[in-house]
């Protein structure tokens, strides 16, 4: 097969959650210790980094791949789901893996794949394990699919675990309370490993703190690290003024990744690279804020409040559920414009109540979907939505959505792209297709 064949059959052949949902799940570890098997288990050739949580884990993982990569390491970064290629899930310093590599990985294991019958998301990890101890990085960062505990990235055995936070989400496989969310994400944390906890709420603390002394894991709450002072946001960076509270300095930093919600995902940051320190690793301030002024463009990440147009403004993020959702509209709140208006999509298997109960009515809507199965109707997201008095019309894709918009805003008002990964990668592949043609 060549790439796009490849591809095609990875879509197409393999149980996908991100299109299909849970009954795309393997439950279980036994697949994809069998793929690493038959690869002769290359996930113990390479230090890695693993973070799990509920939102923020994008973000923290490319911030920290920043810092490793400006500081000199060799350094792999597996996240997921992908905005518009697949290979933005594998990347080495910055660079996604190759189509070559992609086709020969896949012809590799075809044998296995027919015998064990992996899903979409075991085959990309052993992609990525492979891909990172054949290509010798001194560090990668893993990110976890969805939840922990048996999460298939969940077989390595890292040098530093970090949970960013716990909300509700995945509620139908992760738990309905705090506590069990909590409890699956724990799972990634390992024996005598460090693991580092970015935000932390009364419901969650004492889930950690027994998970870590069950596992002799030196637990450090992020919180307890650095406290936040002040942050100022612009139209291409962010000022965060934070306190050092072991030696009460003030520290500012300048990121390029503009959404105020950065500031709790910083102070996860930080608090990693001091164990990464505390660890043997060489990082000093100025790999630390040449790297978070320059995050975006060394990783390539998007989708995190990021300003695709100005005049009138148009806003991507990747905010799907409630607590990312609630933190979009902390950060429209804080924009001057004439008229607001919101294209949104989301999926079947969210709390979707739980987002629309948030969005203000003041906005207009243009509700869509994603064109994958997991999608909910545009149709019964509009009915829903009027529900909770919010105003707006139906399109069948998120392109027709998009040109509605842009066909009744003028250059004061402002749009929001939200809801959906994957209503955001439609989007961002709309943008591309017509700034190419």
């Amino acid at each position: 097969m060549n790439y796009q064949e490849t591809i095609d059959f990875l879509y197409t052949q393999l149980p996908m959650f991100s299109k299909t949902g849970s009954d795309a799940i393997k439950k279980g570890l036994d697949n994809i210790i069998q793929l690493c098997n038959s690869l002769d288990n290359p996930q113990q050739k390479f230090k890695c980094i693993h973070i799990a949580g509920t939102n923020g884990k994008g973000s923290v993982s490319h911030m920290i791949a920043a810092i490793l990569q400006t500081a000199g390491y060799k350094t792999g970064l597996y996240t997921s789901p992908h905005l518009i290629d697949f290979r933005e899930r594998i990347k080495i310093n910055g660079e996604m893996i190759s189509p070559a590599n992609v086709v020969d990985f896949v012809s590799r294991i075809a044998p296995e794949i027919q015998q064990i019958h992996p899903s979409f998301f075991e085959i990309t990890v052993a992609m990525a394990f492979d891909y990172f101890a054949a290509e010798n990085v001194d560090y990668a960062i893993i990110e976890t699919g969805l939840g922990g505990r048996l999460d298939s990235t969940n077989i390595i055995h890292p040098i530093l675990s970090v949970i960013t936070n716990i909300a509700y989400d995945h509620t139908d496989l992760l738990g309905n309370t705090l506590e069990l969310i909590a409890s699956e994400k724990a799972g990634i944390i390992k024996q005598y490993t460090p693991v580092v906890i970015g935000e932390v709420i009364p419901e969650t603390k004492d889930v950690f703190i027994q998970k870590a002394a069950l596992e002799a894991a030196a637990l450090v709450f992020a919180q307890h690290q650095w406290t936040y002072i002040s942050h100022y946001a612009n139209n291409d960076i962010l000022d965060i003024a934070l306190s050092n509270n072991s030696n009460d300095e003030v520290c500012n930093f300048h990121l390029d990744l503009r959404g105020s919600y950065q500031v709790h995902n910083l102070i996860t940051v930080l608090s990693v690279v001091d164990q990464l320190n505390i660890l043997g690793l060489a990082i000093n301030r100025t790999h630390i804020s040449y790297a978070l002024f320059n995050a975006s463009k060394i990783t390539g990440l998007r989708g995190r409040w990021d300003v695709i147009q100005q005049k009138p403004m148009i806003v991507i993020d990747v905010g799907h559920n409630a607590h990312g959702i609630n933190e979009v509209i902390k950060q429209i709140e804080k924009i001057n414009y004439h008229q607001l208006h919101i294209i949104t999509g989301m999926v079947k298997d969210k709390d979707v109540n739980s987002v629309l109960q948030l969005l203000p009515t003041y906005a207009l809507y243009y509700f869509s979907k994603a064109q994958i199965p997991r999608a909910l109707d545009e149709n019964i997201l509009l009915e829903k939505a009027t529900e909770y008095n919010l105003k707006g019309k139906s399109f069948k894709t998120v392109k027709q959505a998009i040109l509605s918009a842009i066909e009744n805003i003028n250059e004061n008002d402002l749009i929001v792209i939200c809801g959906s990964v994957f209503v955001a990668g439609e989007a961002y592949q709309h943008f591309l297709t017509n700034k190419q043609a």
